[in-house]
């Protein structure tokens, strides 16, 4: 299955359920994992093993927006 397939399968699977296709593809479900991985308080090490990712770098980055408003100052109204 090619990339684009994937991405056509989010994009219409996302319509059906009322969101706007444009705004999700493949790469939104490498997004969501590593994300919730993160929250789940997954090791760098095993999340870059279940994703293939080679730089840690870009782990990096889905882990800072896992934890946005973890102790984030208005954490008990937002």
């Amino acid at each position: 299955m090619s990339d684009r397939s994937v991405a056509r399968l989010v994009q219409k699977y996302a319509a059906r359920v009322g969101l706007d296709p444009a705004t999700v593809g493949g790469h939104s479900l490498r997004a969501g994992l590593l994300t919730e991985a993160a929250r789940s308080g997954a090791s760098i090490a095993k999340m870059q093993e279940v994703s293939r990712q080679k730089k840690v770098e870009v782990l990096l980055g889905y882990v800072r927006s896992a934890e946005l408003f973890g102790d984030h100052a208005g954490k008990g109204f937002l």
